[in-house]
């Protein structure tokens, strides 16, 4: 055998270097595929199996909507709304690919071209970096794998999208990608990332908005509109000229798109605020189904109607703020030592404000420089302000030289700000008062709005449901009601003079420490004379009145079994009083309130329906009819003239019906009322029971907040005329059961004490002739009402 010619070997490596270095470079590139290939085969069949894509759960939190389909909440480590790929709008799905994977619809998982283009560009000066994982890749990354920057992982990774390429077509694999990828803010698949960072289902995106979506995956913690705007904006265009490039768009649509000013939604912002709705939805699902409650997509259907929950949120605020104005300033909430040095503010004012809980209403700001006229401060978003004239009124104590430091206002002060009506900022302060306001559809009970105190995050208590709070004289109604169906009428004559003080010395008054003398029933109420309620308690009973309102949904046992019960000394909460006076709306009939209307499964498979609206027969009345009737009467006329005239004269409607209450020293103030269609309860007062102040009344504090709600979900409402039912008559322009039109009622009560039994008098004459009743001994009361 002849041996090889090494020295015309060496020669020709000599002159041909080019050609051993390629036979070389071959000669590895075939060994390295060769060992790729063992280590690809003896990798296969340890890859994992692939039912987490065949047979995709994904991680579905709880969501909470209103009866109209507006989400409210969702509870879960993982903010997802699961669309299938039709539901995807075709113009996302192209976007991302454009971005993402723009041969998606040609390779089989991995794209030798789109290596070798992404190798070119990393290597070439100035290049754009890329990446060479396909959709598919990073799907079985997502799945099955972590990121962890290796040969191994890359190679199962490249292994598993071939895999997944021949069980799963190419649209099931989008529809695993785009509800699986992380997008920032605890959100997971695109549907989810609309909501947060648009506030809109995904179907209502523009061309814009679906390019800054399609721009998440590469980097979703800090190139997220939220995070840092100006770097998604800038990876938006970058997604933009792909889909011009790919022919996803044209240039016109390029253009307007480009230049479309985008709205991010901010963290705080919420389209409907009903989070203690929220909380209530999630104790029941939480109840029924423990932590799979907020893996599994579970569906929760509440009875709120968002224009009404949001109506009665902002009227909520808007009070209790109001309120709030009233009070004395209280100074800073924190003072911060700036130094003196001014060059860094902007990021010392970011550090401090980073841990301030902030407000969409009442915005948390650092005070940079403070003068007795103006002061400059900075928002946690890092804007600027400027308060001075009337936006520092309320805080003139604290910009004095001599100010104590509690309440001094200088540079490095923590505080709150509000714009002002008028434009401008205004100073601030976060309230102490809280306040809870109810709605519900007198007919069938379904609550339309629920707000359960003035900020959820600071206060989890539901007020509207929890709060046993004395109702004062919006209990008074109930009473009034009782009093009726024992022979007194809205003309009985009633003496508003001052109680004979006994050995308890209780001494009750009036509101205005004024009294009337002898006044009609009709016109007591209006002018809420706890006096007059005084002797109509006594006179029924003590223990009847009790019990009957017992029928309204009181808790009896919680009412007391003395006079005081003619004060509302009692207890109550929102929701129960709001349900009584549905009663009073309805004609009579009990109600029971509902606010989960239903749950349902990821599937929508029902699991939980609440009973459908009872017809109002016979079977669920309470009260009469007529009964109902002349005490709507009375309420319309608290509106039209009394405490609440203010109601009527702002809604500009006569069909309004309510009973403003107050109680000792201003510790809770309430409003409650109704329209023929919604009823509606209000409550202010402090958590530790102390006066709202001096001047305080529920028709100063709560009234407001009724109406700021009732003037929105009033319009467009017909004004509605309760018909008077069977069993009354109207003479004289007041109105009296049947039996007492031609006389016999009960004409005075108190306005003689020594004149003995009750007698009669016709409706038609009035009440001035006939004797009183006779009154029962006083029964023990309480020291105050």
């Amino acid at each position: 055998m002849r041996k090889p010619d090494v020295s015309a070997l060496l020669g020709l490596m000599h002159r041909r270097p080019w050609l051993f270095a390629g036979v070389s470079l071959g000669g590895l590139v075939l060994a390295g595929m060769l060992l790729l290939g063992i280590w690809a085969a003896l990798l296969y069949p340890m890859l994992p199996d692939l039912d987490k894509v065949t047979d995709y759960q994904p991680r579905q939190p709880l969501q909470v909507f209103t009866r109209d389909g507006v989400e409210i909440a969702q509870f879960g480590s993982e903010r997802r709304v699961f669309l299938p790929i039709e539901r995807i709008p075709k113009m996302m799905q192209d976007a991302l690919i454009a971005v993402e994977d723009a041969r998606f619809r040609e390779h089989g998982g991995v794209d030798p071209i789109g290596i070798v283009r992404a190798f070119v560009a990393n290597i070439t000066p100035g290049g754009m970096r890329q990446g060479a994982s396909t959709i598919t890749q990073q799907v079985a990354r997502n799945f099955f794998l972590s990121s962890k920057r290796t040969l191994d992982r890359k190679i199962r990774e490249a292994m598993l999208a071939v895999k997944i390429e021949h069980q799963l077509d190419k649209d099931q694999i989008l529809e695993l990608y785009m509800n699986q990828i992380y997008l920032g803010h605890r959100a997971y698949g695109f549907g989810a990332a609309a909501q947060v960072y648009f506030g809109k289902p995904l179907d209502q995106l523009s061309i814009a908005e679906d390019a800054m979506l399609a721009g998440l995956p590469q980097n979703p913690g800090y190139a997220n509109p939220i995070t840092n705007f100006d770097r998604a904006v800038a990876r938006q265009h970058v997604v933009l000229g792909r889909m011009l490039a790919t022919g996803v768009i044209t240039q016109a649509q390029y253009d307007e798109a480009k230049a479309q000013k985008l709205v991010i939604r901010s963290e705080n912002q919420v389209a409907v605020h009903a989070e203690h709705v929220a909380e209530m939805a999630r104790q029941i699902v939480y109840q029924r189904f423990g932590e799979q409650a907020y893996s599994e997509g579970y569906k929760v259907t509440t009875s709120l109607i968002a224009a009404d929950q949001q109506a009665a949120w902002a009227a909520l605020r808007r009070g209790v703020l109001d309120h709030e104005r009233r009070q004395a300033w209280r100074g800073p909430e924190d003072q911060e030592d700036l130094g003196d040095d001014t060059g860094d503010d902007e990021d010392q004012a970011a550090q401090i404000l980073k841990d301030q809980r902030d407000d969409e209403d009442l915005r948390v700001a650092l005070v940079l420089q403070a003068s007795p006229s103006k002061v400059e401060a900075v928002l946690a978003t890092g804007e600027k302000v400027t308060l001075e004239g009337e936006g520092l009124r309320w805080a003139r104590s604290g910009l004095s030289p001599k100010a104590p430091d509690n309440l001094a206002l200088r540079r490095g002060s923590v505080i709150r700000v509000m714009k002002a009506d008028k434009g401008g900022w205004t100073i601030a302060q976060w309230p102490q008062a809280q306040s809870a306001f109810v709605s519900l559809d007198p007919g069938t009970g379904r609550v339309r709005a629920l707000v359960g105190g003035f900020d959820f995050t600071r206060q989890q208590f539901n007020h509207a449901t929890q709060a046993w709070r004395q109702p004062g004289s919006s209990f008074k109604p109930f009473l009034y009601s009782a009093a009726m169906e024992h022979g007194v009428q809205p003309a009985t004559v009633v003496n508003d003079a001052p109680w004979p003080v006994g050995p308890d010395g209780w001494n009750p008054q009036n509101d205005n420490g004024q009294y009337d003398g002898p006044i009609s029933l009709r016109r007591a109420l209006a002018k809420s004379k706890n006096l007059v309620s005084i002797r109509l308690v006594q006179y029924i009973g003590v223990d009847t009145a009790r019990q009957w309102t017992g029928r309204f949904g009181f808790d009896v046992n919680r009412q007391p079994d003395n006079l005081t019960l003619a004060l509302g000394a009692g207890s109550t909460t929102p929701m129960q009083l709001a349900t009584a006076y549905a009663a009073l709306a309805n004609g009579g009939y009990k109600v029971d309130p509902v606010v989960i209307e239903r749950i349902t499964d990821a599937q929508g498979k029902v699991v939980f329906q609440a009973p459908p609206p009872v017809p109002l027969t016979e079977a669920q009345r309470i009260i009469p009819a007529r009964n109902a009737f002349v005490i709507d009467s009375l309420l319309n006329e608290v509106t039209r003239s009394g405490t609440a005239a203010r109601a009527q004269a702002t809604l500009k409607r006569p069909d309004i019906y309510g009973k403003t209450g107050t109680t000792n020293d201003a510790v809770d103030a309430w409003f409650a009322g109704f329209q023929p269609s919604v009823v509606a309860v209000v409550w202010m007062g402090y958590d530790d029971p102390r006066s709202l102040g001096s001047h305080e009344s529920g028709g100063g504090a709560s009234l407001p907040i009724w109406l700021g709600y009732m003037s929105q979900v009033l319009r467009n409402v017909p004004v509605h005329t309760i018909d008077p039912p069977e069993g009354v008559q109207e003479v004289n322009g007041e109105w009296y059961y049947n039996e007492y039109a031609e006389g016999g009622y009960v004409t005075q009560i108190g306005v003689d004490d020594a004149a003995g039994a009750a007698s009669g008098a016709s409706a038609a004459e009035g009440a001035s002739a006939p004797q009183e009743a006779a009154l029962p001994p006083v029964a023990p009361a309480a020291s105050h009402p």
